[in-house]
């Protein structure tokens, strides 16, 4: 699970921003958001250096049960 839509409300940017800015569709950058399917490795850097954050900041913990 991933947080960019959380941080793209916290740094008050769009989905359309974000999509320009990393190369991708908006609809891409909308399934991420909905953790409907999660960006790669280097998607998810190229998103933390665009949105100025550590790649941390973008990843959601789980637990295992």
């Amino acid at each position: 699970m991933n947080r960019i839509k959380s941080v793209l409300a916290e740094k008050q940017v769009s989905g359309k921003w974000l999509a320009t800015q990393v190369g991708h569709t908006e609809n891409t950058v909308s399934r991420w958001c909905s953790n409907k399917v999660q960006p790669s490795l280097d998607n998810l850097v190229k998103v933390a250096e665009v949105l100025e954050v550590d790649i941390r900041d973008l990843l959601r913990p789980t637990l295992n049960k």
